[in-house]
């Protein structure tokens, strides 16, 4: 039987049936799954899931044990070859075989050991797939400060660093754990980026770069606050951000270009924000041949990370979508940016490509096989040759069950011919599938 019941009252031993709310909304892959592990039991009531089904037939009801649940034939003759017959007042068949289940799949610990949960602030090193799910519990975390600090500054109430410190703070350890796995994120992503998910998505960046250019620790926490709060004065702009699109007037571009000198001004009001963060504000639209706005400055009179920004704000906004236009594939954003001669420091750019991988997380590539694949991981050191996951046939032009494909090793097999455009091969809901295919990447390669 199922049920829905509130986050907070989920439990150990409650068997998930379906989790309330789009995939982004919470840190797990599979939406059903007997719940054993305490730490997914945390991130769980952390993120911005409000309420699950639960089947109460195979897992526990909120008041106790749930209904009958028939064990394997081989669970069952274990349980009798051990003179397992329940004594009075014990537990029933039912729920030693679920206890039998949790034994066989939670590692033995000492008697008397706790269970450590995950701490968020480790930067201990993880996988893209075992990462991706704690960047995602940092998403729900932040979008819920971001949102809320991005509507006081909209009314004018000014920033202060303690309110925004804990989001830079778990961007840092996420970045620190896997420098791809929050990035190809939200690439992956299929939400219309809203104004604090653009800082987030950018801040992220930063700090990834930032690492990359051998930047110290509290350096690498400043270019990442100097990205989340970049674009803050859009908030008071005179018109509705999200109403802006390429065909704006010379009057209404103009206007919108001064939402640099008016984060600048704001941040500067509360007088905790440091001046070389909050110069990124009016910097961050500067192109290093004076092409850029607001004061068309040039080469090093940009600052470093008014230069940093710059590259990381282009990046996303190309790999994002935009009511007035869809995204662009890591791949061939990153072509682009290379062909926007003089106006991206050339050096910065070198590092962030290091930083993202050749071939970015999320980017789709034909193979020499002639057919699409996702990047679903990188090879440190070896950005030519990543892990991918191919999908599409396009000789055939059909979809196909996704193949796990570790370019490194398959030298001489099957290589990377070119990144490629989905959205030439008619594809249906790409976005959606691209979704599916990197989460059943993630899922199986934990």
């Amino acid at each position: 039987m199922l049920k829905r019941i509130d986050v907070a009252d989920v439990k150990l031993g409650m068997f998930i049936h379906k989790l309330e709310g789009p995939w982004l909304k919470h840190p797990f892959w599979r939406t059903k799954f007997l719940l054993t592990d305490p730490q997914i039991l945390a991130d769980l009531r952390a993120s911005e899931v409000e309420g699950v089904m639960i089947d109460v037939a195979k897992g526990d009801d909120v008041g106790g044990a749930g209904g009958p649940r028939p064990p394997a034939t081989s669970l069952r003759r274990a349980l009798v070859a051990a003179g397992s017959s329940a004594p009075s007042g014990g537990a029933s068949m039912a729920e030693r075989v679920r206890m039998e289940r949790q034994r066989k799949i939670t590692p033995e610990r000492p008697l008397g050991s706790n269970v450590i949960p995950f701490d968020a602030r480790s930067t201990t090193s993880l996988s893209v797939a075992r990462e991706v799910g704690h960047a995602k519990a940092v998403v729900a975390r932040a979008n819920r400060v971001l949102g809320a600090v991005f509507e006081q500054a909209r009314l004018g109430k000014a920033i202060s660093r303690g309110q925004v410190e804990p989001v830079i703070e778990d961007l840092f350890a996420s970045v620190q754990r896997n420098p791809h796995a929050f990035n190809g994120l939200m690439r992956i992503r299929r939400e219309n980026s809203s104004l604090y998910a653009h800082g987030l998505a950018v801040s992220a960046l930063m700090i990834a770069l930032g690492r990359q250019m051998g930047l110290d620790d509290a350096r690498v926490k400043e270019a990442g606050l100097a990205g989340l709060l970049m674009d803050v004065g859009m908030g008071h702009l005179p018109i509705d951000v999200a109403t802006i699109s390429e065909d704006l007037s010379e009057a209404e571009r103009k206007i919108v270009e001064t939402h640099t000198t008016l984060g600048y001004e704001f941040l500067q009001m509360g007088g905790e924000i440091p001046e070389d963060v909050a110069l990124v504000c009016l910097e961050h639209h500067e192109r290093c041949d004076g092409s850029g706005y607001p004061n068309q400055l040039t080469g090093d009179n940009i600052s470093l990370f008014g230069r940093m920004a710059a590259v990381c704000d282009v990046y996303d906004s190309m790999t994002s979508d935009r009511p007035h236009r869809p995204r662009i594939d890591p791949n061939a954003a990153l072509g682009l940016m290379r062909a926007m001669e003089g106006e991206l420091d050339d050096d910065i750019l070198d590092h962030f490509i290091e930083s993202v991988g050749v071939y970015p997380i999320g980017s789709v590539v034909r193979l020499s096989t002639g057919r699409l694949a996702l990047v679903v991981d990188q090879n440190i050191g070896e950005y030519t040759t990543p892990r991918v996951w191919a999908f599409y046939d396009v000789n055939s032009r059909r979809i196909i069950k996704p193949e796990d494909l570790d370019l490194r090793l398959c030298k001489g097999r099957v290589e990377i011919v070119c990144s490629d455009d989905a959205a030439e091969y008619g594809i249906e809901d790409f976005p959606a599938l691209r979704e599916m295919v990197f989460n059943s990447a993630c899922k199986a390669l934990q």
